[in-house]
């Protein structure tokens, strides 16, 4: 009985999550500053007639559509990097590429005055750059005789992201009035930009990225164990790591480099699907990808309707709901410890 509850509850978690997607997109797509009943949306699109659909084609689903590409490769690669650190509070900023996306968006936005039209195609592509090469640079001071330790792996991330913000911050300081606002609202994270060559130009890198991280969860599963006992489970160690690590790396990189830093989404996902079903990874990978595809749609819902006519950036939202669920997880992970 027990057997046949456990992979019940899975599946019944997937299927709700799948539902909750299709909702999350249709209320985000009809509520804003110009409202659109949700329930119309069929309607609309079907007649293509009115106002109203010119809205949603043109910004409504563009933005929502990006929204939740972001979201669920935040929420993949966080659970990725969690089972690889085997450390429930692992993020996926921790291995450098989200600092580095930054810090390669800072140098075009401040150091390539006047970009004009060109900003719209290099800005996200300088992000893009950044965040793989600190990522390879991470990896890099890792090694030591073609083998990587997860800890120095860890420990290299958090000193890649210090440097990163100290030079971003330099940057800061040397911006004008315009490049400062540029910059706040790359930092803080937005989708205002969604735009469908948007995209259509991150769909490559994120399919290949979604199609590898869904590949390592057998191999996440035997890691949970230990190293050594994985290694006895067949699992060859090494080029599991640099996989896990290229693309988690390919999935952040792509999520920043066109929405900037929104935190705390590749966080929160993979624990609330943990809490709803359980750890195994079969399963993990692709309700954290659903459910941060949700979080990030509600998220930026609220963003565009909390203030209006004003908007707040997506990054604030984020960091304001997840901030106090990961205390939380902190003062439970310090319980479990003192057991």
């Amino acid at each position: 009985m027990t057997g046949l509850y456990r992979p019940l509850r899975y599946h019944r978690a997937l299927l709700a999550l799948a539902l909750v997607l299709p909702v999350a997109l249709l209320l985000a797509a009809g509520m804003g500053a110009y409202y659109i009943p949700p329930l119309e949306i069929p309607r609309i699109l079907w007649e293509k007639a009115d106002q109203a659909y010119a809205v949603l084609v043109s910004i409504r689903f563009p933005r929502v559509v990006l929204a939740a590409a972001v979201g669920a490769l935040l929420a993949l690669s966080g659970a990725a990097l969690q089972g690889l650190f085997r450390n429930p509070l692992a993020d996926p900023g921790l291995i450098g590429v989200t600092s580095g996306a930054g810090l390669g968006a800072a140098i075009f936005i401040v150091l390539v005055p006047g970009a004009g039209a060109l900003q719209v195609f290099a800005l996200p592509l300088m992000a893009f750059v950044g965040g793989l090469l600190t990522t390879l640079l991470v990896w890099r001071l890792a090694s030591s005789g073609g083998r990587v330790q997860v800890l120095t792996l860890l420990l290299a991330g958090i000193a890649l992201n210090a440097a990163a913000g100290a030079l971003i911050g330099l940057l800061i300081s040397r911006a004008t009035d315009e490049q400062l606002r540029s910059l706040t609202f790359w930092t803080l994270g937005g989708y205002g930009g969604a735009t469908w060559p948007t995209l259509l130009a991150m769909a490559p890198t994120g399919l290949v990225a979604v199609w590898g991280l869904m590949r390592l969860a057998r191999p996440l599963n035997a890691l949970v164990l230990g190293e050594r006992e994985a290694f006895y489970l067949g699992v060859n160690l090494e080029p599991f790591k640099r996989r896990a690590v290229a693309f988690s790396a390919l999935a952040v990189g792509t999520a920043v480099a066109v929405a900037g830093g929104v935190g705390f989404i590749g966080l929160v996902a993979p624990h609330l699907f943990r809490l709803l079903a359980g750890p195994d990874h079969r399963y993990l990978l692709p309700g954290a990808t659903l459910l941060g595809a949700s979080l990030s749609v509600l998220a930026d819902l609220v963003a565009r309707t909390a203030v209006a006519p004003a908007e707040l950036p997506v990054g604030v939202v984020t960091s304001l709901l997840g901030a106090p669920f990961f205390i939380w997880l902190l003062l439970r992970h310090k319980r479990e410890v003192a057991r």
